[in-house]
């Protein structure tokens, strides 16, 4: 009766927030896929590479902007789920392990900006990702799944966004080192502690 109490409220648009991590079990797909990517490198790198390419800054009034953090989880899980744009933002809306790994661990059942993302947006925010920030995101990846230590750099296998030209795919080992230097200069040496392997 406590969940249902606790949903009441929820739905009604009333009392304490939901609390993602608390409906989401440890043991669920989606949550062990999301919690193997180091997101605040990652969504770094995204924010540093938009803001160079598009200094604009955005009128005022309208929606207020889609964290690049929600975008960037949505955009792999389209990919890693086989789901269309559509698909992947609806279920954004009402599957609590999608807000989960969009990094929503408070919602409320009122639709609110924070979990509401058009397919328009997303594929916007798709068509913004060059070659040397998706290649950015690969050395993250790499080096944080080799600091981590639960990796070889020469068994590593890392997949960048798939493209209409097929996935591109780091596996030389010397390629590797070279990412991971490049990324150590790109974030001044400090040092990245989370696990990131590419799901395929």
């Amino acid at each position: 009766m406590g969940i249902l109490r606790h949903l009441q409220h929820w739905f009604i648009g009333q009392g304490p927030h939901l609390q993602t991590a608390e409906f989401v079990p440890e043991t669920h797909p989606v949550r062990q896929w999301a919690d193997t990517f180091p997101w605040d490198a990652m969504v770094h790198a995204v924010e540093r590479s938009l803001t160079q390419r598009f200094p604009k800054k955005r009128p005022t009034g309208g929606r207020p902007p889609v964290s690049p953090r929600v975008l960037l989880a949505l955009e792999l899980l389209k990919h890693e789920l086989g789901e269309s744009d559509e698909d992947v933002c609806q279920r954004l809306r009402t599957d609590v392990a999608v807000m989960y790994a969009c990094g929503l661990r408070e919602v409320q059942a009122d639709h609110s900006q924070a979990h509401f993302v058009l397919p328009e947006t997303l594929a916007q925010f798709r068509s913004r990702l060059d070659q040397e920030v998706m290649d950015e995101l690969v050395a993250i990846q790499a080096a944080a799944a080799m600091d981590a230590g639960l990796v070889s750099p020469a068994h590593l296998l890392v997949d960048t966004f798939p493209s209409e030209q097929g996935s591109q795919r780091v596996t030389d080992a010397t390629t590797l080192y070279k990412a991971q230097k490049k990324l150590s200069n790109s974030l001044n040496g400090s040092p990245i502690s989370s696990l990131s392997q590419r799901p395929h």
